[in-house]
């Protein structure tokens, strides 16, 4: 989506305005670089991000050692929520992120507002990002020890079952389906599948009918996907590798809506102003920093870093992130979930 990964996130008019003709020449044409600038941005993927350091001691590539595999949950997974509970000793996986001198985490560099290439510095920023290097800070005493990998929403398991990363955080929902491959940290997050949509456009929720024979785009391997399969079979399903690019296919006019988190949907609708959330989010869905399922250790120090930045009420690490990144998205959202543990 940014080419080299150092564009800005669209924030023009977007191209829906290029494919409604009845817009004026001005918009069509600023609608048309944000277009571009988006399509830029898509074209991105499974890219080592600069500033981030070699993977390897030595400039090499990761040759973590892969973590024995634990007994898969019950079938009857009715809180896949409850992690592991906190601890800050070493194990295993801690040592070798230590052993290495980098943690190593899958991103997304194109979410606005959750982790995307500023602009203005060059970084990579957003809610996610400042997560990850508090992770960091915790296990190697710097916020600035960290690889940022980007990875599709569809390899984000794959990239931590091959050891490719030693965690992802990129807006990744827990459920039952995924706590079979993967761990999980304890929520950081609430969101909820919501559609998004051009102003004034005749789609206006999930389940009122709205969406029959309408094209939606969903990211392959997403919750939104899965959603679409049970609610909406009427409706033309495209799937992409990144959010980002179903806004790209809205703003070019190949598909009616998108459904997606509500709080990524909200930063796509801060990128492009001629789109807007529809109807209200129908599903409870909770982030969770994903880790190697074998890596027990390491779910266990991320909970201890999570519990200290939930602390301080108001004035916790959380809060200020959220207050930076999210609070203009208005999604009534005023302090983080509480954990649950399951030992």
């Amino acid at each position: 989506m940014r080419g080299n990964g150092r564009a800005a996130p669209a924030k023009g008019t977007g191209a829906v305005a290029a494919v409604r003709r009845r817009r004026t020449a001005r918009t069509v044409a600023g609608a048309t670089v944000a277009m571009l600038v988006t399509c830029a941005l898509a074209a991105v993927t499974a890219l080592l991000l600069p500033g981030g350091g070699a993977p390897g001691r030595n400039g090499g590539p990761v040759t973590a050692a892969r973590p024995a595999a634990v007994a898969a949950p019950a079938a009857d997974c009715t809180d896949p929520e409850a992690s592991l509970r906190p601890s800050t000793a070493d194990g295993p996986a801690v040592r070798r992120i230590k052993e290495r001198g980098r943690l190593i985490a899958g991103v997304d560099q194109n979410s606005y507002r959750w982790g995307y290439r500023d602009p203005a510095t060059g970084k990579l920023d957003g809610f996610d990002i400042t997560l990850v290097r508090a992770i960091a800070k915790a296990v190697l005493g710097d916020p600035d020890k960290v690889t940022f990998l980007t990875i599709p929403t569809n390899q984000r398991i794959a990239a931590l079952k091959s050891g490719k990363v030693d965690i992802v955080a990129r807006t990744m929902s827990i459920s039952c389906d995924r706590i079979k491959e993967v761990a999980f940290s304890t929520a950081y997050f609430q969101a909820g599948q919501q559609l998004l949509a051009p102003k004034g456009s005749a789609v206006t929720g999930i389940d009122d009918g709205s969406l029959a024979g309408r094209r939606v785009c969903a990211a392959a391997g997403s919750t939104a996907e899965a959603e679409l399969a049970k609610r909406a079979a009427s409706a033309k399903v495209t799937t992409v590798p990144n959010q980002l690019d179903c806004l790209v296919r809205l703003q070019l006019g190949q598909v009616d809506a998108i459904l997606t988190d509500n709080a990524l949907g909200a930063g796509q609708a801060a990128q492009d102003p001629s789109v807007v959330l529809v109807g209200k989010p129908f599903t409870t869905e909770y982030y969770g920093v994903a880790m190697n399922r074998g890596a027990e250790d390491l779910v266990r120090r991320v909970n201890a870093v999570l519990d200290d930045y939930r602390a301080g009420g108001a004035s916790s690490p959380w809060m200020q992130a959220y207050r930076q990144w999210l609070a203009r998205a208005d999604l009534g959202i005023t302090a983080p979930p509480e954990p649950k543990y399951r030992d």
